[in-house]
């Protein structure tokens, strides 16, 4: 990646520094809000060492452990762009930033990734109906084991917790959320640095695959292929240095817009439910990740769990009004939906825009939008 411009170089680090932002703001403060609320009495600054220790302990796992993939294979089918990242890539986390202010959940993996899925040509062909698909599946799987789950418990559980919250603690509380947390962010963190990193330069080539001793796997008489992404040394130290500074910010601001949502739902402040909460989100997570390289939303698997969660919570536990919880569940869809519509809208037109085919595109936009989505 030595040969790469000056002004191509630019656009990596102002994209990456400003989808950083954006998305440590919006999607790691879903996944470490319930941390922050419920230990909101602890300094600031405690809570951002934890955080930035897994934080270091991810990166240098994925660096070290997955030969040198600190997006933990997110990116196998997203390669870095044959001609660099351009202005157009950069574009979309300054909408992501807009959309963070005004508290509105939005997906950084489509508003971030789809522009670069439907700009790669054929090595990217198809990777935005994978992602829709996984996403939505995400969403459902999400929604069913929450409402399971608190269908089981939110009788007892919520209530209890509802009754005894101006009670003290146990301790042994605050030792499993802090372990649930590390768990859940560890998850997130192997799923969602790809939307950060997919602006720093990379190789991605085709190696054979390897078994647990280290030989090349045969089938057939024929070597096994597979994608392997790595980035450089120095890029892990710049990427590793910058996320730790962003979330001393968020942290310092306990949050920001984003954690209002958090905190709307019931019990949220309790550590006891965030302990619960994080185990199961992390469980979904992992699950997801173990299934295929193709990345997904996590703002929708989050999304999904909460709606299980408050809909189990009003119907079964009684702990909040039936319509009141089915309209959070619904404008919560709704602005997943909206933020779903700008990533895809951008993705389409600034292309088009920097390319001087705005005119092709708009003349069979519903066509060219089939085609995309897989559906032509």
């Amino acid at each position: 990646m030595g040969d790469l411009s000056l002004l191509v170089w630019t656009f990596s680090i102002i994209g990456f520094l400003l989808a950083a932002y954006s998305i440590v703001a919006n999607d790691a403060i879903q996944t470490l809000g319930t941390f922050l609320s419920s230990n909101d009495k602890r300094p600031w600054w405690v809570l951002w060492l934890y955080a930035c220790s897994i934080i270091v302990a991810v990166m240098v796992y994925g660096y070290f452990a997955l030969n040198q993939d600190i997006a933990f294979g997110r990116l196998n089918t997203l390669p870095y762009p044959e001609n660099g990242v351009q202005w157009n890539h950069a574009v979309p986390p300054i909408f992501l930033l807009l959309l963070t202010r005004f508290g509105i959940p939005v997906s950084t993996t489509f508003l971030v990734l789809t522009i670069f899925a439907l700009t790669g040509g054929a090595s990217t062909d198809g990777v935005l109906p994978r992602m829709l698909l996984k996403s939505g599946m995400g969403y459902v799987v999400a929604l069913g084991a929450a409402f399971v789950v608190y269908l089981a418990v939110s009788r007892f559980f919520e209530r209890w917790i509802a009754d005894t919250k101006d009670q003290p603690h146990s301790p042994i509380w605050y030792v499993l959320q802090w372990c649930s947390t590390a768990f859940l962010w560890s998850q997130w963190l192997m799923q969602d640095l790809a939307n950060i990193f997919v602006f720093l330069p990379r190789t991605t080539e085709l190696v054979p695959a390897l078994d647990n001793a280290g030989n090349p796997i045969i089938e057939n008489g024929v070597a096994v292929m597979e994608t392997q992404v790595q980035f450089s040394p120095m890029l892990l130290i710049f990427a590793t240095l910058v996320m730790l500074v962003l979330h001393a910010i968020i942290f310092r601001a306990r949050g920001g817009e984003i954690q209002k949502i958090v905190l709307s739902k019931t019990n949220t402040t309790d550590v006891r439910a965030a302990t619960l909460v994080d185990f199961i989100y992390g469980l979904i997570l992992f699950y997801f990740k173990e299934l295929n390289d193709v990345p997904m939303s996590t703002t929708w698997v989050f999304l999904g769990m909460l709606a299980g969660r408050e809909i189990a919570i009003a119907y079964i536990g009684g702990l909040r009004g039936k319509l009141e919880a089915l309209w959070d569940v619904v404008s919560d869809i709704f602005r997943a939906f909206i933020g779903l519509v700008i990533s895809v809208v951008l993705a389409i037109f600034l292309p088009a825009i920097a390319q001087g085919q705005l005119g092709a595109v708009l003349s069979d936009f519903p066509g060219y939008l089939s085609g995309i989505l897989g559906l032509g």
